[in-house]
């Protein structure tokens, strides 16, 4: 597998996990405005997982 496609199938395997998490469910609040992807949004699971949105 070439490190593009293993990329490739960890992004999709995120998206897909974060997709099944709401922010109730891990206590926070459910932020600003409609969600265009029903989840978790990346500046919320860089949160929970202690790093910055940036990382």
């Amino acid at each position: 597998m070439s490190p593009d496609q293993h990329g490739n199938d960890l992004a999709g395997f995120l998206r897909a996990r974060r997709t099944q998490i709401t922010p109730r469910q891990v206590g926070l609040p459910p932020g600003p405005g409609l969600r265009r992807t029903p989840g978790l949004r990346r500046e919320e699971l860089a949160t929970l997982a202690g790093v910055s949105i940036d990382y």
